[in-house]
């Protein structure tokens, strides 16, 4: 019989390591509650809180209790038919089609570095990352002098006959703040997209071409499925900031016609009055994003079941 005492010895270490590892999510556990849900019930408490009947500024309510939800089913309404569903929908807009341009422009991208690059790839990956050397409003201000009218831009059109005048493309135009989303987030998606393609075996695409399959097929049936999670993880990390997005169609346009819902909250909250309306707006927004991050987790436990399998 094993001797009781080292039993016991073994079972300590165990309990020890059990007890260990649980420690090593501590740090994550409390930035997420000190930055995440304390900021997060805030807002809540402005959302479902009062006006200060004298200077109009929001009063936050701590208690649930004590909530009062008439400001919050006002945004509802306004965003289901009301004066906030064009904003709301220009957004979405905006943010699918800047997302639909940062498939098509960063696969390529993507499936270069990442199979093809070969010794380029480490140098190619630090040309990626670089512009995150430089401050997001900074190089949105580089596109501001590029796109003026007397900007790179229009110097260049009119010099090659693309353009017969200048045209004044920060007058707000929609294109101008897709634009301005693409270039902005689209390194977010060729990241992880490009770790995805990196991680796919080459065994497996050999194995596509010993049974007779074309590259353009077993790009289709092999590289494309496989690099689903990639797609799906890169668009999501853009779509949830570019939703809150409000200094890139402040700067690139400054227009009403392409105000986004992230102006309307900037507005509520720099003014001073409407806190409540905005901190509501936020709730909402942070909704909507929360069933993106919900599908995508689902999606990628969905996954990981059938490989499992």
């Amino acid at each position: 019989m094993p001797d009781r005492a080292a039993v016991h010895s073994g079972q300590g270490r165990t309990s020890d390591r059990n007890l260990l590892w649980p420690l090593f999510a501590l740090p994550g556990v409390v930035w997420l509650l000190l930055l995440f849900v304390v900021p997060f019930y805030a807002i809540l408490a402005v959302a479902m809180g009062t006006i200060d009947p004298l200077f109009g500024l929001a009063q936050p309510v701590w208690n649930p209790l004590h909530w009062d939800p008439t400001t919050f089913i006002g945004v509802l309404q306004d965003l289901a038919g009301g004066r906030l569903t064009p904003l709301f929908l220009r957004t979405v807009t905006y943010v699918v089609v800047a997302s639909a341009l940062c498939i098509v422009i960063g696969y390529p991208v993507a499936y270069f570095i990442a199979r093809r690059a070969g010794r380029w790839k480490v140098p190619l990956l630090v040309l990626l990352i670089l512009p995150f050397w430089i401050n997001y409003i900074m190089r949105m201000l580089a596109w501001v002098n590029l796109l003026s009218v007397d900007g790179l831009a229009n110097q260049a059109m009119v010099a090659l006959g693309l353009l017969s005048a200048p045209q004044d493309w920060l007058a707000g135009r929609s294109s101008t703040v897709v634009l301005g989303l693409v270039y902005g987030y689209i390194p977010y998606f060729i990241l992880p997209l490009y770790a995805a393609l990196d991680r796919i075996g080459e065994d497996l695409l050999e194995a596509s071409r010993d049974l007779g399959a074309s590259p353009f097929r077993t790009f289709t049936r092999v590289t494309l499925p496989l690099s689903r999670q990639g797609i799906l993880a890169g668009t999501v990390l853009i779509m949830l900031p570019m939703f809150g997005d409000y200094y890139t169609p402040n700067l690139l346009s400054g227009s009403p016609r392409t105000r986004m819902i992230g102006n309307e909250i900037d507005q509520f909250i720099s003014s001073g009055i409407g806190g409540t309306e905005g901190a509501a707006i936020t709730v909402v927004l942070m909704a909507f994003v929360g069933l993106l991050m919900s599908y995508y987790l689902f999606s990628v436990a969905r996954e990981t079941r059938q490989a499992r399998a």
